[in-house]
Protein backbone atom coordinates (compact mmCIF):
# COMPACT_ATOMS: atom_id res chain seq x y z
CA UNK A 1 0.00 0.00 0.00
CA UNK A 2 1.32 3.45 -0.91
CA UNK A 3 1.92 6.08 1.76
CA UNK A 4 0.97 9.71 2.31
CA UNK A 5 3.45 11.52 4.56
CA UNK A 6 2.43 14.67 6.48
CA UNK A 7 5.37 16.68 7.84
CA UNK A 8 4.79 19.39 10.46
CA UNK A 9 7.33 22.12 9.72
CA UNK A 10 8.31 25.49 11.19
CA UNK A 11 7.25 27.58 8.22
CA UNK A 12 6.78 27.67 4.46
CA UNK A 13 9.30 25.71 2.37
CA UNK A 14 11.46 28.71 1.38
CA UNK A 15 10.92 30.72 4.57
CA UNK A 16 14.55 31.80 4.98
CA UNK A 17 16.04 30.12 1.88
CA UNK A 18 17.97 27.63 4.03
CA UNK A 19 17.79 23.85 3.75
CA UNK A 20 17.35 22.12 7.09
CA UNK A 21 17.09 18.49 8.14
CA UNK A 22 13.30 18.58 7.67
CA UNK A 23 13.65 19.72 4.05
CA UNK A 24 16.04 16.89 3.26
CA UNK A 25 13.81 14.36 4.97
CA UNK A 26 10.79 15.56 3.00
CA UNK A 27 12.76 15.20 -0.26
CA UNK A 28 13.94 11.77 0.83
CA UNK A 29 10.37 10.60 1.48
CA UNK A 30 9.20 12.15 -1.78
CA UNK A 31 11.50 9.93 -3.85
CA UNK A 32 10.65 6.65 -2.09
CA UNK A 33 8.88 4.17 -4.39
CA UNK A 34 5.95 3.61 -2.04
CA UNK A 35 5.25 7.33 -1.48
CA UNK A 36 1.99 8.65 -2.89
CA UNK A 37 2.55 12.23 -1.76
CA UNK A 38 4.29 14.39 0.83
CA UNK A 39 2.41 17.21 2.55
CA UNK A 40 4.44 20.03 4.12
CA UNK A 41 2.09 21.23 6.87
CA UNK A 42 3.21 24.57 8.23
CA UNK A 43 2.16 27.86 9.79
CA UNK A 44 2.04 30.86 7.50
CA UNK A 45 0.47 34.23 6.87
CA UNK A 46 -3.31 34.34 6.50
CA UNK A 47 -3.24 35.84 3.01
CA UNK A 48 -1.20 32.97 1.54
CA UNK A 49 -2.96 30.20 -0.46
CA UNK A 50 -3.85 27.25 1.75
CA UNK A 51 -2.49 24.55 -0.57
CA UNK A 52 0.28 24.89 -3.16
CA UNK A 53 2.17 22.27 -5.14
CA UNK A 54 5.87 23.11 -4.98
CA UNK A 55 8.30 22.61 -7.86
CA UNK A 56 9.67 19.47 -6.19
CA UNK A 57 6.19 17.90 -6.16
CA UNK A 58 5.65 18.34 -2.42
CA UNK A 59 2.32 19.87 -1.36
CA UNK A 60 2.61 22.88 0.95
CA UNK A 61 -0.42 23.11 3.25
CA UNK A 62 -0.61 26.29 5.33
CA UNK A 63 -2.35 26.70 8.68
CA UNK A 64 -2.81 30.45 9.01
CA UNK A 65 -1.19 32.15 11.99
CA UNK A 66 -3.23 34.21 14.43
CA UNK A 67 -1.44 37.25 13.04
CA UNK A 68 1.81 38.27 11.38
CA UNK A 69 3.54 39.52 14.52
CA UNK A 70 6.17 37.23 16.05
CA UNK A 71 4.52 37.33 19.48
CA UNK A 72 1.35 35.77 18.01
CA UNK A 73 3.15 32.54 17.13
CA UNK A 74 2.23 31.12 20.56
CA UNK A 75 -1.16 30.27 19.02
CA UNK A 76 0.48 27.46 17.01
CA UNK A 77 0.76 25.46 20.23
CA UNK A 78 -2.72 26.08 21.71
CA UNK A 79 -5.59 24.04 20.15
CA UNK A 80 -8.37 26.62 20.49
CA UNK A 81 -6.53 28.90 18.06
CA UNK A 82 -5.92 26.41 15.25
CA UNK A 83 -8.22 23.36 15.58
CA UNK A 84 -10.91 24.63 13.20
CA UNK A 85 -8.24 25.43 10.60
CA UNK A 86 -7.43 21.72 10.38
CA UNK A 87 -10.87 20.78 9.01
CA UNK A 88 -9.93 20.94 5.33
CA UNK A 89 -6.91 18.70 5.93
CA UNK A 90 -9.06 16.33 7.98
CA UNK A 91 -11.62 16.11 5.17
CA UNK A 92 -8.89 15.58 2.57
CA UNK A 93 -7.33 12.71 4.51
CA UNK A 94 -10.74 11.17 5.20
CA UNK A 95 -11.17 10.74 1.45
CA UNK A 96 -7.91 8.76 1.35
CA UNK A 97 -8.76 6.46 4.26
CA UNK A 98 -8.43 2.76 3.51
CA UNK A 99 -6.57 3.36 0.22
CA UNK A 100 -3.29 4.64 1.65
CA UNK A 101 -1.16 4.49 4.75
CA UNK A 102 -1.00 7.96 6.28
CA UNK A 103 1.93 8.90 8.52
CA UNK A 104 2.52 12.04 10.56
CA UNK A 105 6.05 13.38 11.08
CA UNK A 106 6.56 16.21 13.57
CA UNK A 107 9.76 18.23 13.02
CA UNK A 108 8.39 21.11 15.10
CA UNK A 109 6.22 20.73 18.23
CA UNK A 110 3.26 22.80 17.00
CA UNK A 111 -0.32 21.63 16.35
CA UNK A 112 -0.15 18.99 19.13
CA UNK A 113 -3.74 17.80 18.70
CA UNK A 114 -3.32 16.66 15.10
CA UNK A 115 -3.73 13.11 16.41
CA UNK A 116 -7.46 13.85 16.79
CA UNK A 117 -8.20 14.61 13.13
CA UNK A 118 -7.21 11.25 11.66
CA UNK A 119 -6.51 7.65 12.62
CA UNK A 120 -2.80 7.92 11.73
CA UNK A 121 -0.90 4.78 10.86
CA UNK A 122 2.12 6.27 12.59
CA UNK A 123 3.19 9.42 14.43
CA UNK A 124 6.90 10.25 14.76
CA UNK A 125 8.57 13.24 16.42
CA UNK A 126 11.97 14.22 14.98
CA UNK A 127 13.38 16.63 17.57
CA UNK A 128 16.22 18.87 16.37
CA UNK A 129 16.21 21.70 18.93
CA UNK A 130 15.34 22.72 22.47
CA UNK A 131 12.35 24.54 21.06
CA UNK A 132 11.29 26.07 24.37
CA UNK A 133 14.67 27.78 24.96
CA UNK A 134 15.70 31.24 23.76
CA UNK A 135 18.38 31.27 21.04
CA UNK A 136 20.07 34.22 22.74
CA UNK A 137 19.96 32.63 26.18
CA UNK A 138 18.34 35.77 27.64
CA UNK A 139 15.50 35.45 30.18
CA UNK A 140 12.22 37.35 30.21
CA UNK A 141 8.71 36.78 31.52
CA UNK A 142 7.47 36.46 27.94
CA UNK A 143 10.17 33.87 27.21
CA UNK A 144 9.15 31.92 30.33
CA UNK A 145 5.48 31.85 29.30
CA UNK A 146 6.45 30.76 25.79
CA UNK A 147 8.58 28.00 27.29
CA UNK A 148 5.68 26.61 29.35
CA UNK A 149 3.33 26.59 26.33
CA UNK A 150 5.84 24.83 24.05
CA UNK A 151 6.84 22.25 26.66
CA UNK A 152 3.19 21.30 27.18
CA UNK A 153 2.68 20.98 23.43
CA UNK A 154 5.82 18.88 23.06
CA UNK A 155 4.74 16.60 25.89
CA UNK A 156 1.45 15.81 24.14
CA UNK A 157 3.32 14.96 20.93
CA UNK A 158 5.79 12.69 22.74
CA UNK A 159 2.92 10.88 24.45
CA UNK A 160 1.23 10.13 21.14
CA UNK A 161 4.36 9.41 19.08
CA UNK A 162 5.19 5.88 17.99
CA UNK A 163 8.82 6.86 18.51
CA UNK A 164 11.03 9.94 18.83
CA UNK A 165 14.32 10.66 17.04
CA UNK A 166 16.71 13.33 18.37
CA UNK A 167 19.64 15.02 16.67
CA UNK A 168 21.85 14.84 19.77
CA UNK A 169 22.28 12.73 22.90
CA UNK A 170 21.71 15.90 24.94
CA UNK A 171 18.24 16.30 23.41
CA UNK A 172 17.46 12.65 24.03
CA UNK A 173 18.42 12.94 27.70
CA UNK A 174 16.42 16.15 28.08
CA UNK A 175 13.24 14.45 26.88
CA UNK A 176 13.90 11.36 29.00
CA UNK A 177 14.48 13.53 32.09
CA UNK A 178 11.11 15.23 31.58
CA UNK A 179 9.21 12.11 30.51
CA UNK A 180 11.14 9.01 31.70
CA UNK A 181 8.24 6.67 31.01
CA UNK A 182 8.93 7.00 27.26
CA UNK A 183 12.67 6.27 27.37
CA UNK A 184 12.36 3.05 25.34
CA UNK A 185 11.00 4.83 22.26
CA UNK A 186 13.59 7.63 22.00
CA UNK A 187 16.59 7.37 19.65
CA UNK A 188 19.51 9.58 18.58
CA UNK A 189 20.27 10.28 14.90
CA UNK A 190 22.71 13.14 14.39
CA UNK A 191 22.57 15.44 11.39
CA UNK A 192 24.23 14.43 8.15
CA UNK A 193 25.40 16.03 4.94
CA UNK A 194 24.51 16.10 1.26
CA UNK A 195 28.05 14.97 0.51
CA UNK A 196 27.97 15.21 -3.29
CA UNK A 197 26.82 18.84 -3.19
CA UNK A 198 30.02 19.94 -1.44
CA UNK A 199 32.36 18.42 -4.00
CA UNK A 200 31.45 21.16 -6.48
CA UNK A 201 33.79 24.15 -6.65
CA UNK A 202 33.25 27.51 -8.36
CA UNK A 203 33.41 26.99 -12.11
CA UNK A 204 34.41 30.47 -13.20
CA UNK A 205 35.67 33.45 -11.16
CA UNK A 206 35.76 33.25 -7.35
CA UNK A 207 32.70 34.56 -5.54
CA UNK A 208 35.01 36.73 -3.43
CA UNK A 209 38.56 37.88 -4.06
CA UNK A 210 41.02 35.53 -2.33
CA UNK A 211 43.92 37.58 -1.04
CA UNK A 212 43.80 36.85 2.72
CA UNK A 213 43.29 33.97 5.09
CA UNK A 214 39.53 33.52 5.09
CA UNK A 215 37.58 32.05 7.98
CA UNK A 216 33.83 31.91 7.89
CA UNK A 217 30.40 30.73 8.94
CA UNK A 218 27.70 29.60 6.51
CA UNK A 219 24.11 29.23 7.70
CA UNK A 220 21.39 31.24 9.41
CA UNK A 221 22.78 34.37 11.08
CA UNK A 222 20.98 34.06 14.43
CA UNK A 223 21.33 35.27 18.05
CA UNK A 224 22.90 31.93 19.01
CA UNK A 225 26.18 33.14 17.43
CA UNK A 226 28.75 35.03 19.52
CA UNK A 227 28.97 38.26 17.48
CA UNK A 228 31.13 39.93 20.12
CA UNK A 229 33.80 37.22 19.78
CA UNK A 230 33.74 37.44 15.98
CA UNK A 231 34.14 41.22 16.17
CA UNK A 232 37.13 40.90 18.50
CA UNK A 233 38.76 38.46 16.06
CA UNK A 234 38.16 40.91 13.21
CA UNK A 235 39.73 43.75 15.20
CA UNK A 236 42.77 41.73 16.29
CA UNK A 237 43.47 40.17 12.89
CA UNK A 238 42.97 42.83 10.26
CA UNK A 239 44.93 40.61 7.87
CA UNK A 240 42.14 38.00 7.96
CA UNK A 241 38.85 38.07 6.08
CA UNK A 242 35.76 36.87 7.96
CA UNK A 243 33.03 35.66 5.61
CA UNK A 244 29.42 35.25 6.77
CA UNK A 245 26.91 33.65 4.41
CA UNK A 246 23.22 33.33 5.23
CA UNK A 247 20.05 35.32 5.93
CA UNK A 248 19.87 37.72 8.87
CA UNK A 249 17.80 36.02 11.57
CA UNK A 250 18.67 38.65 14.19
CA UNK A 251 16.21 41.27 12.95
CA UNK A 252 19.18 43.58 12.33
CA UNK A 253 20.33 43.38 15.96
CA UNK A 254 22.79 45.96 17.25
CA UNK A 255 25.47 43.31 17.83
CA UNK A 256 25.26 42.05 14.25
CA UNK A 257 25.16 45.54 12.72
CA UNK A 258 28.24 46.57 14.72
CA UNK A 259 30.09 43.48 13.51
CA UNK A 260 29.40 44.38 9.90
CA UNK A 261 31.10 47.76 10.40
CA UNK A 262 34.47 45.99 10.58
CA UNK A 263 36.29 46.44 7.27
CA UNK A 264 37.42 42.80 7.06
CA UNK A 265 33.99 41.29 7.72
CA UNK A 266 32.07 40.38 4.57
CA UNK A 267 28.38 39.36 4.73
CA UNK A 268 27.09 37.76 1.53
CA UNK A 269 23.49 37.54 2.72
CA UNK A 270 21.19 34.73 1.65
CA UNK A 271 22.42 32.67 -1.31
CA UNK A 272 20.79 29.93 -3.43
CA UNK A 273 21.29 26.35 -2.28
CA UNK A 274 23.44 25.51 -5.29
CA UNK A 275 25.90 28.31 -4.43
CA UNK A 276 26.53 27.22 -0.82
CA UNK A 277 29.25 24.79 -1.88
CA UNK A 278 30.99 27.47 -3.95
CA UNK A 279 31.17 29.82 -0.97
CA UNK A 280 32.34 26.93 1.21
CA UNK A 281 35.33 26.43 -1.07
CA UNK A 282 36.42 30.06 -0.69
CA UNK A 283 37.12 29.41 3.02
CA UNK A 284 40.35 28.26 4.58
CA UNK A 285 38.71 27.38 7.91
CA UNK A 286 35.06 26.91 8.86
CA UNK A 287 34.04 28.39 12.21
CA UNK A 288 31.03 27.71 14.46
CA UNK A 289 31.33 30.37 17.22
CA UNK A 290 28.25 29.62 19.31
CA UNK A 291 27.34 31.24 22.63
CA UNK A 292 27.34 29.25 25.86
CA UNK A 293 23.57 28.71 26.20
CA UNK A 294 21.27 25.84 27.05
CA UNK A 295 19.88 25.96 23.51
CA UNK A 296 23.31 25.52 21.94
CA UNK A 297 24.20 22.63 24.22
CA UNK A 298 21.45 20.60 22.57
CA UNK A 299 22.01 21.28 18.89
CA UNK A 300 24.08 19.33 16.39
CA UNK A 301 24.99 21.92 13.73
CA UNK A 302 24.48 21.06 10.08
CA UNK A 303 27.59 23.06 9.28
CA UNK A 304 30.08 20.61 10.83
CA UNK A 305 29.84 17.87 8.20
CA UNK A 306 29.23 20.38 5.42
CA UNK A 307 32.57 22.07 6.12
CA UNK A 308 34.28 18.70 6.35
CA UNK A 309 32.66 17.45 3.13
CA UNK A 310 34.28 20.43 1.38
CA UNK A 311 37.61 19.39 2.90
CA UNK A 312 37.75 22.35 5.27
CA UNK A 313 39.01 22.15 8.88
CA UNK A 314 36.53 23.36 11.50
CA UNK A 315 36.71 25.19 14.82
CA UNK A 316 33.58 25.07 16.98
CA UNK A 317 32.67 26.59 20.31
CA UNK A 318 30.17 25.58 23.02
CA UNK A 319 28.85 22.58 21.07
CA UNK A 320 29.19 19.57 23.42
CA UNK A 321 27.15 17.38 21.07
CA UNK A 322 30.08 17.45 18.62
CA UNK A 323 32.88 16.49 21.03
CA UNK A 324 33.28 12.92 19.75
CA UNK A 325 34.37 14.29 16.36
CA UNK A 326 37.30 16.28 17.73
CA UNK A 327 40.39 15.22 15.80
CA UNK A 328 43.68 16.93 15.07
CA UNK A 329 43.64 18.64 11.71
CA UNK A 330 39.92 17.97 11.33
CA UNK A 331 37.88 19.55 14.11
CA UNK A 332 38.75 21.49 17.27
CA UNK A 333 36.14 22.25 19.93
CA UNK A 334 36.61 25.21 22.27
CA UNK A 335 34.65 25.89 25.45
CA UNK A 336 33.18 29.02 27.04
CA UNK A 337 35.23 31.52 28.99
CA UNK A 338 38.10 31.58 26.52
CA UNK A 339 40.01 34.69 25.53
CA UNK A 340 39.81 35.81 21.92
CA UNK A 341 43.52 35.00 21.60
CA UNK A 342 42.72 31.32 22.23
CA UNK A 343 40.37 31.25 19.24
CA UNK A 344 42.94 33.04 17.09
CA UNK A 345 45.66 30.60 18.13
CA UNK A 346 43.38 27.68 17.22
CA UNK A 347 42.90 29.21 13.76
CA UNK A 348 46.64 29.76 13.34
CA UNK A 349 47.34 26.16 14.29
CA UNK A 350 44.66 24.82 11.94
CA UNK A 351 45.87 27.03 9.09
CA UNK A 352 49.24 25.27 9.06
CA UNK A 353 47.54 22.06 7.86
CA UNK A 354 44.36 23.45 6.29
CA UNK A 355 45.45 22.73 2.71
CA UNK A 356 47.35 19.53 3.37
CA UNK A 357 45.94 16.91 0.99
CA UNK A 358 46.13 14.06 3.49
CA UNK A 359 44.22 16.01 6.12
CA UNK A 360 41.70 17.14 3.48
CA UNK A 361 41.17 13.51 2.51
CA UNK A 362 40.55 12.57 6.15
CA UNK A 363 37.97 15.35 6.60
CA UNK A 364 36.07 14.25 3.52
CA UNK A 365 36.31 10.62 4.59
CA UNK A 366 34.63 11.42 7.92
CA UNK A 367 31.89 13.49 6.28
CA UNK A 368 31.15 10.78 3.74
CA UNK A 369 30.10 8.40 6.54
CA UNK A 370 27.36 10.87 7.52
CA UNK A 371 25.39 10.96 4.30
CA UNK A 372 21.71 11.91 4.71
CA UNK A 373 20.53 8.94 2.65
CA UNK A 374 22.11 6.49 5.10
CA UNK A 375 20.69 8.30 8.15
CA UNK A 376 17.16 8.43 6.79
CA UNK A 377 17.28 4.79 5.74
CA UNK A 378 18.21 3.92 9.33
CA UNK A 379 15.28 5.94 10.66
CA UNK A 380 12.91 4.07 8.37
CA UNK A 381 14.50 0.81 9.49
CA UNK A 382 13.52 1.63 13.09
CA UNK A 383 10.06 2.40 11.79
CA UNK A 384 9.73 -1.06 10.23
CA UNK A 385 11.19 -2.84 13.25
CA UNK A 386 8.68 -1.23 15.59
CA UNK A 387 5.83 -2.04 13.23
CA UNK A 388 6.82 -5.72 13.21
CA UNK A 389 6.97 -5.74 17.02
CA UNK A 390 3.57 -4.09 17.30
CA UNK A 391 4.95 -1.07 19.19
CA UNK A 392 3.38 1.67 17.08
CA UNK A 393 -0.21 1.58 18.25
CA UNK A 394 -1.70 5.07 18.42
CA UNK A 395 -4.66 5.98 20.60
CA UNK A 396 -6.87 9.04 20.25
CA UNK A 397 -7.72 9.46 23.91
Amino acid sequence: MRTIHVIVATGIWNLDHLTYRRHRFAEFLQKQQDTEEVIWLCPGQKQMPEVTKLENGIYQWIIGDLGNHKIQRFARFIPCFYQKKLRSLSNYLAEKKGRYLVKLWYTYPALPTLYKIYDWDQIVYDCSDLWAEQLSGKFSILAYLKQRVILKSEQRIVEKASYITCTSSFLKEEIINRMPVYHNKIYTFENGVEYGLFQKQAKNVPLIEKEQLTIGYIGGIKPKLDFNLIQQIAQRRKDWRILLVGPDGTNSSQEFMQLLEESNVHWAGSVPREQVSEYMHTLDIGIMPYKDTQYNKAIFPLKLFEFLAAGKPVIGMNLPSTKEYVEEGVYELLQSGLEVDTFIQACDKMMNIARNQEWEKRRKQLAKTKDWETIFQEIIHINKDRESLGQNKITNL
